[in-house]
């Protein structure tokens, strides 16, 4: 007797950019599985193929044409093929992706994926099917409750989305709208769902993530401290970690937590972007740098083995040489664990688009420069691990036999060899060596 039951179809999705696509990426998979969808690695035997866009990188939306022209054989071969576009790219081009590349049959903004399947159905329709309003209503509360497959150790959970803060060179105000917090008690509930099916280590996720202030159970606002000692609680999970933050949100109870709440991570990615006053104010930045330096002096205060991590701009509008040399400086006084550096591209729409830019050659030579100084920091500070005791969550097998992966509790990349473990341990170690972008450990305890 055959098997009449209709056969699943099958949606790949690319994702772009930050932790929050990855995050939006589950979000819209499990949306579309509502409709039957399970997901594939491959486009070629996709019924779907679904591009989660990120519109911060120079020339994003040029890339995002040239991925949707490589799928134009594809969709000549398989007429019903649906091709969409999501994310912040769609929210700020919109029709014009349509009217670019006419073979795309759906276009969603990142507030207003929580209908994809009502847009699928259109595009399954025949109709063309854009969506890049702000809706007023709270996009996760009309997603499907989290199916419940076991999980990898670790998880992302949005729990802010927007930007109030207009930085000149950005345009997450303008594609992912007003700072919104998500109300606590859902992100509790979805914490603890995660932790029922394996999650051990939490990264809470937001634009600006520091400056949370979803509604609490009593009817009055809970900070991001607050939210942090609620997701202690959870029996299971072992590690909490957050991201992004801006300095100006970072309050006295947060940098408490830091010093008294043993699963938050002594890990801060607390970006500054510039060392010269005079481009952080034209940056719109609303800090200086001795107030960022005061900052970090007060959370070490708190944390001593707190190992931060920042962001970095080069080559902004007007940047001079002395400006520059501002940024090295303060790159040298504080001792980044990791930064992330980058180029300034000009974003249609924002204030420093329209500013004098700097030639091309000079930026990339502070960027080569910065990334050196950047680099040798870190490797400065992985190396300073050897000798230490710490945990370590274990992911994934390694590449070698016996072999086994995970993060120490300072993001490192850790290797463990000969030991008896499985994904989802929690293991304390002893650090043996350096590599050049992890290192080496033995198993010192029973893992738990």
């Amino acid at each position: 007797m055959s098997d009449s039951s209709p056969q699943p179809k099958k949606l790949f999705i690319k994702t772009y950019g930050c932790q929050m696509n990855v995050y939006d990426s589950e979000r819209m998979a499990e949306a579309l599985g509502t409709q039957g969808y399970v997901e594939t690695g491959s486009p070629d035997d996709a019924d779907m193929i679904l591009l989660n866009t990120c519109h911060i990188r120079e020339k994003a939306a040029e890339k995002v044409y040239s991925e949707l022209g490589r799928f134009k054989g594809l969709k000549a071969a398989k007429p019903d093929l649906k091709i969409g576009v999501a994310g912040c790219v769609a929210q700020a081009e919109g029709e014009e992706i349509m009217r670019r590349q006419p073979l795309v049959d759906l276009v969603v903004g990142p507030q207003s994926y929580h209908r994809l399947p009502d847009l699928e159905a259109r595009a399954r329709g025949g109709e063309k099917a854009l969506d890049t309003e702000f809706p007023e209503e709270d996009k996760f509360n009309h997603l499907a409750r989290r199916p419940k497959a076991k999980r990898a150790p670790t998880a992302f959970l949005t729990v802010q989305e927007g930007c109030d803060k207009f930085c000149a060179f950005c345009v997450v105000p303008y594609t992912r709208g007003a700072e919104v917090s998500r109300p606590a008690e859902r992100i509790l509930t979805e914490a603890r769902d995660l932790v029922e099916r394996g999650v051990r280590e939490i990264t809470l996720l937001g634009q600006n993530v520091n400056a949370y202030h979803g509604a609490g159970p009593d009817g009055g606002d809970r900070t991001l401290a607050q939210l942090i000692w609620d997701l202690d609680k959870i029996d299971g999970l072992e590690r909490i970690r957050f991201t992004t933050s801006h300095p100006n949100d970072m309050t006295d109870e947060l940098i408490e937590a830091h010093g008294t709440c043993a699963k938050l991570m002594p890990y801060l990615h607390l970006p500054v972007q510039a060392g010269s006053d005079r481009i952080l104010k034209r940056m719109n930045r609303s800090h200086t740098v001795d107030s960022y330096l005061r900052l970090i002096e007060r959370i070490r205060a708190a944390r001593p083995d707190i190992l931060m991590s920042g962001d970095f701009i080069v080559g902004f509008p007007e940047e001079t040489e002395a400006d520059f040399q501002a940024t090295l400086d303060l790159v040298q006084e504080v001792g980044y664990g990791y930064a992330y550096s980058f180029k300034y591209s000009t974003r249609p729409g924002t204030p420093a688009a329209e500013r004098p830019q700097v030639p091309a050659a000079e930026a990339d030579d502070r960027l080569q420069r910065l990334q050196a100084l950047i680099t040798r920091d870190q490797r400065r500070i992985q190396d300073s691990m050897v000798g230490r005791e710490m945990s370590v969550l274990i992911e994934k097998p390694g590449r070698r036999d016996g072999q086994m992966v995970g993060k120490s509790d300072y993001l490192h990349a850790v290797h463990i060899e000969n030991a008896d473990l499985k994904q989802g341990d929690l293991v304390p170690v002893r650090i043996l060596s350096s590599g050049a972008n992890s290192l080496a450990a033995e198993a010192i305890g029973p893992a738990r």
